[in-house]
């Protein structure tokens, strides 16, 4: 039983205990049995922090069933070691070198020491970002709903906010607050934090209260901070204006809005791709243009260490930089004055391979399945589900049972990764001594 056996095995029994409690009669509003495969999807939807949904949870489920989707949500966005290893420390139990390991490639942390002071510092933050998005959320929702059922949906939306999960409990998600500065920042405020990082947020801090009690030290960001910050900045700033450019003249979209709204929705378009779900217009009737660059930005998703999907800002950065050295005609790989492994280039091809060849296997065999939809269609359903994201062009609950399986499988494979699946079925690498001669071949 390798570590990366352990996280894999542990998603999959998260997902089947969350399978087996939302198939419970109180689950549904009915007060029926679920169907298995609804119930199989949204546990696996939530537990990914995807959000893609073949109901509606918010007539489909009861409060118990909303508040099951929303711990799976919490659990599979902090993580099966992050949460199990914080459940040993709350039981007074120290936890082995086997664990530190654990938590090392769960949180690809460059080394394992004060693994029980990291575990704790992401709880903290989980709970004081989603705490504050709650009571910012309060005024928006209270007063129309209630205080309970206000404050219900404040929780639901935050928890589901900061883990990039994405459900929402409102049938048309979040496009009647579309106008909404309060909601519209609130939320991307937790999407944007969430999905950046643990350690980003964590040197953020330490150079904030530095910069704030004006205390003289010399704290060096590291390049993950670097690289997750610009690189996340440069495509928030890239999506807005692409989207405004391309849906402010259609009337289903952004058209029929005056200007302020349509930089808002603008603004919340290009950061949901990055693994929410949330969505402040129908999806559907966007442009072919607009469904394509909310593809490119689902797919490559949020920062390591943080709760979203896709290949990550940081792959991104290092297949860029490898392409810029090849321009210059350079032989090492660069990064704001760093040299980057062959090790993390090699990671990062791997990465891109494995996820290109997920998405195509997973989109060749819908299109076998359900022939009847459009190919676009197709892609956005699948790149949605393997990035973790939860974007839909509202094929999801119409889609073949077989269709709904390959999601399930590709929403799975997409949250514990491709290079660690791999890992995990093959086992880990054994060290070799061998070295083979080079030889040139000819490529590009």
């Amino acid at each position: 039983m390798t570590v990366s056996r352990t996280i894999c095995l542990g998603f999959l029994a998260v997902i089947t205990v969350g399978t087996i409690l939302l198939m419970l009669p109180f689950s549904t509003s009915a007060g029926s049995w679920n169907n298995i495969v609804v119930a199989l999807f949204t546990s696996t939807s939530a537990v990914c922090v995807t959000g893609l949904s073949v109901v509606d949870p918010g007539t489909y489920f009861s409060f118990w069933g909303q508040l099951f989707i929303a711990l799976l949500a919490q659990i599979g966005g902090l993580g099966y070691m992050t949460t199990t290893t914080f459940l040993i420390l709350l039981i007074g139990r120290r936890f082995d070198l086997r664990q530190k390991i654990a938590i090392q490639q769960a949180l690809d942390r460059p080394g394992m020491h004060g693994s029980a002071q990291v575990i704790r510092s992401i709880i903290a933050t989980t709970l004081i970002f989603e705490i504050t998005g709650i009571f910012l959320l309060l005024p928006a929702f209270v007063p129309q709903y209630g205080w309970s059922q206000g404050l219900w949906l404040a929780i639901f939306h935050s928890i589901n906010a900061w883990n990039n999960a994405g459900f929402s409990l409102f049938k048309d998600n979040l496009i009647g607050y579309q106008t909404s500065v309060l909601v519209v920042f609130t939320v991307t405020t937790l999407i944007i934090f969430g999905g950046i990082g643990y350690q980003v947020i964590l040197e953020m801090y330490l150079w904030l209260r530095d910069r704030f009690l004006k205390q003289k030290t010399n704290l060096v960001l590291s390049l993950d901070f670097k690289v997750a910050t610009s690189t996340t900045l440069i495509l928030l700033i890239l999506g807005t204006i692409a989207f405004f450019c391309i849906e402010f003249r259609n009337p289903a979209t952004f058209g029929n809005l005056d200007l302020g709204g349509q930089f808002l929705v603008a603004w919340f378009q290009s950061v949901t791709p990055r693994t929410a779900g949330f969505n402040t217009i129908d999806i559907s009737k966007m442009t072919t243009a607009g469904l394509f660059i909310t593809i490119a930005l689902m797919f490559i998703g949020a920062s390591p260490g943080g709760t979203g999907g896709g290949i990550k800002t940081t792959t991104l950065r290092v297949l860029t930089s490898c392409t810029k050295a090849i321009l210059q005609g350079k032989e090492e790989v660069l990064l704001y004055d760093r040299k980057i492994a062959i090790s993390l280039i090699l990671k990062a091809v791997g990465v891109l391979v494995g996820s290109v060849a997920t998405v195509i296997l997973a989109t060749v065999l819908i299109s076998l399945t359900d022939p009847n939809l459009d190919f676009i269609q197709i892609l956005f359903e699948v790149v949605s589900a393997f990035a973790t994201v939860g974007l839909s062009t509202g094929i999801t609950g119409t889609v073949s049972t077989a269709a709904k399986l390959i999601l399930i499988i590709t929403m799975y494979i997409g949250r514990v990764g491709v290079l660690l699946l791999m890992s995990a079925i093959l086992g880990d690498p054994r060290p070799t001594r061998i070295h083979y001669p080079e030889e040139n071949l000819l490529v590009g």
